[in-house]
Order: C-alpha cells, then sequence, then structure tokens
C-alpha cells in the first residue's frame, strides 16, 4: 500500500521527496490544490471516502500520516 500511495504522491507532485519528508504541510510543500488532488485519487485508488474533518494539517505532513489516515478509514 506504501508504494501505491508513493506513486499517487510523485504523480501529483514529482519535486517533492515523499520518502523523507515529515513536514510536508507545515514547510508548505504541498499546497491546497495539492492536498485536493491527492486526497481525490486516494479516495478512487483505495476506495475510501475522506471528509473535510480529515483535512487537517497533521494527516497529511507525512506519507506515515497519510497511511494512518487511509488506514483509519478502511477499517
Amino acid at each position: 500500500m506504501r508504494e501505491e500511495l508513493l506513486t499517487i504522491l510523485t504523480d501529483c507532485c514529482p519535486d517533492v521527496d515523499f520518502e523523507n519528508e515529515t513536514a510536508l504541510i507545515d514547510d508548505g510543500l504541498l499546497e491546497s490544490l495539492d492536498i485536493v488532488m491527492i486526497v481525490t485519487d486516494i479516495c478512487h485508488h483505495f476506495n475510501v471516502e475522506i471528509n473535510v474533518d480529515d483535512l487537517l494539517p497533521e494527516n497529511f505532513n507525512s506519507v506515515d500520516a497519510i497511511l494512518d489516515l487511509i488506514h483509519s478509514k478502511q477499517a
């Protein structure tokens, strides 16, 4: 699942080092439009529903945080 997520993230933002960054939002590496594209792709690919309440910086600051969000939505 991690590799699939990394592919989605890299397709959306090819200039970001998702493997090593841990403050994607806090450091301004992802902007709101990036998040919209990423959320749309994640919802379609992983068949989950991410709602407005989930759009918190801590849910998108790292690959691990995004994976945790996806896992919580699949449960």
